[in-house]
């Protein structure tokens, strides 16, 4: 989930935030409080040929060859340091962050692979593979420590903050092939709590929707896959269902605040209809919140 990029910063602005003076021209460094992370900053494009990736709310992402250029935007450096801090301790299933081109624009790996926002490609194998994708993602982010004076894109406040967090891990972010996940679109990344962003991939990838035409048996099965694969303990299951209807309405209070002040992409989304989508889902939630939780208790612990 991203808002529009705003102006694009100079090159030779980037270059005074991320170059480090003991750095070649070919090279960049992003600094965080205790570490120092290389990343390859190409000047020369590799490929004249521009693919737009289209999507709701990012604007003028395209691929070209074996990468994907995004405008930059005041967090595009913040991203930078958390995918080099992921790469770093292991965390494979996100982008590489490869610097800027000569246009100024950033720089991701490209990953190979199919992204639909209909989920139902998923099964309960496969949802539970998930889970455990998202608390592997959750845990590598614990240790990291954002650069000084680090900026974010966060448009929902979470309940809490605790770690840094994805914040839009939903179908139409993940990557797939038949044996590997790559989540993408981390424009919205930021401070967050665990179970605020895996209320969201709930909601996203059961679906918790009317939409989807899920009897409400198949629906808590896949809900209990998925948090079964994170390894949530007894109280922290409550807890996520405490959090599943208020996550999705703030989608609803996100898209009605934009309308109200004009505020892109969030008015067009709502002018397409999308508030009522999210509104109705959040009551489709909330009727069933008992479900949820007799699904939930019913889910046995899996170790990280």
């Amino acid at each position: 989930m991203t808002s529009p990029p705003p102006e694009t910063k100079t090159l030779e602005r980037r270059a005074n935030e991320l170059v480090h003076p003991g750095c070649t021209s070919s090279m960049a460094r992003i600094l965080t409080r205790d570490t120092a992370v290389v990343v390859s900053v190409r000047m020369i494009d590799d490929s004249p040929h521009e693919e737009p990736l289209i999507g709701n709310a990012s604007v003028g992402v395209v691929r070209v060859g074996d990468t994907v250029r995004r405008p930059v935007t005041t967090a595009s450096a913040s991203i930078d340091a958390l995918l080099a801090h992921l790469h770093q301790v292991g965390f494979a299933a996100a982008p590489r962050a490869l610097g800027y081109d000569d246009a100024g624009r950033q720089m991701l790996s490209y990953a190979v692979g199919h992204v639909d926002p209909d989920p139902s490609d998923l099964g309960v194998g496969r949802l539970e593979e998930l889970g455990r994708l998202i608390r592997q993602l959750h845990d590598a982010a614990s240790s990291f420590v954002a650069p000084r004076g680090a900026v974010w894109n966060v448009v929902i406040a979470p309940d809490r903050e605790e770690i840094v967090c994805h914040n839009d891990l939903a179908p139409w972010n993940l990557v797939r092939t038949p044996t590997d996940f790559t989540i993408i679109d981390w424009d919205g990344a930021g401070p967050s709590s665990r179970l605020w962003d895996l209320a969201y991939a709930v909601h996203g990838f059961v679906p918790l929707s009317p939409r989807a035409l899920l009897s409400d048996d198949d629906a808590a099965a896949r809900l209990a896959a998925l948090v079964r694969g994170y390894g949530l303990d007894v109280a922290e299951r409550g807890r996520l269902v405490d959090l599943l209807a208020p996550r999705v309405r703030s989608m609803y209070e996100l898209l009605r605040h934009g309308h109200d002040h004009g505020v892109m992409p969030w008015s067009r989304m709502w002018d397409e209809g999308h508030g009522d989508m999210w509104l109705a889902d959040a009551h489709y939630v909330a009727l069933r919140e008992q479900r949820w939780r007799t699904a939930l208790d019913c889910a046995t612990d899996a170790a990280p």
